[in-house]
């Protein structure tokens, strides 16, 4: 049976996955929090926790709010910066059997420019994932995801300087993600992961005040999977480089869907809070799955419920 995925086939280093279980950015930590818990090594790869240029303290408490088949959060990007992974974690990493991926912000082009430039090189570093749902602060705060152009400019900034492979993940505050995920294609991306989380909020009313620290969060969890899935059905016709699925997987079942959708690889996200084991189980299950169908290779359902195969 083979699991094997290529995320990034048309990079001269390539990104070869032994499986399409990924651990989405920002719920396992570096990976070295989750060793004890789990075989980290069965990852198909690791997304480590988004890094900025400077270290970043984050956003005020409270940053968590659950919702109904849902989380909140505000966390603000806080992080040890790029320094301090590159002389802390990267060295772990360089010993690992898993690829991990390093998840890129900044709020100007410039700082995710500095990150690459400072992971360039790094053994322990497999690949980068650079996360544009950040906000613009030189075009007033817009975000760089909901804009082509600026999709496009980072994308190509970071392309020009870094010899990893580059994957970039979409934002879902978007009228149309089709066009975004076109603008960052033809800008140089290897692959493409979606989605990032919804933008929300909570009221607690007995405070009668916004329950998060910092007003707004991000939405994650069960109940955005069918606005994840219809954006990577929809991503995955238009685009011609691998697309990765994120957005409320819990179980197997909801793996397949994205694959079947058009999803090359998965992320887990919010579930890694709940069940630490969670990503093995999803692995496990999927292998099941192939098993009982008699399915011998993986791309053979990657996009088949739109007629890809």
């Amino acid at each position: 049976m083979n699991l094997h995925i290529q995320l990034a086939p048309h990079h001269p280093k390539g990104l070869l996955l032994s499986n399409p279980v990924m651990v989405a950015a920002g719920t396992f930590g570096y990976g070295t929090e989750y060793a004890d818990f789990i075989d980290i090594q069965r990852l198909g790869a690791i997304i480590c926790k988004g890094t900025t240029l400077m270290p970043r303290k984050g956003n005020p408490q409270p940053r968590l709010v659950e919702t109904a088949s849902g989380l909140l959060n505000s966390v603000g990007l806080e992080n040890i910066g790029v320094e301090a992974l590159v002389r802390e974690k990267a060295p772990i990493w360089a010993n690992w059997q898993v690829p991990v991926i390093v998840n890129v912000a900044g709020e100007v082009v410039e700082e995710y420019v500095g990150v690459a430039q400072r992971l360039e090189g790094v053994p322990g570093i497999s690949g980068i994932e650079i996360n544009i749902s950040c906000p613009n602060i030189s075009a007033g705060g817009m975000e760089f995801g909901i804009s082509p152009k600026l999709a496009a400019e980072v994308t190509s900034a970071v392309k020009n300087i870094s010899s990893l492979p580059l994957i970039i993940k979409l934002s879902p505050n978007v009228t149309d993600i089709k066009e975004i995920a076109l603008a960052v294609e033809e800008a140089g991306a290897n692959a493409i992961s979606l989605i990032n989380t919804v933008k929300g909020m909570a009221i607690d009313i007995d405070k009668r005040k916004p329950c998060l620290g910092n007003i707004t969060g991000g939405l994650s969890g069960p109940a955005i999977k069918p606005l994840a899935l219809y954006m990577v059905y929809e991503v995955a016709k238009v685009v011609h480089v691998p697309v990765i699925g994120c957005g409320g997987i819990a179980s197997s079942r909801d793996a397949l869907e994205f694959i079947m959708c058009g999803a090359s690889a998965v992320q887990i996200g919010t579930a890694n809070l709940t069940n630490p084991q969670i990503s093995l189980t999803i692995l496990e299950g999927i292998e099941n799955f192939m098993r009982e169908k008699g399915t011998q290779d993986l791309t053979y359902l990657v996009g088949i419920a739109q007629g890809k195969s």
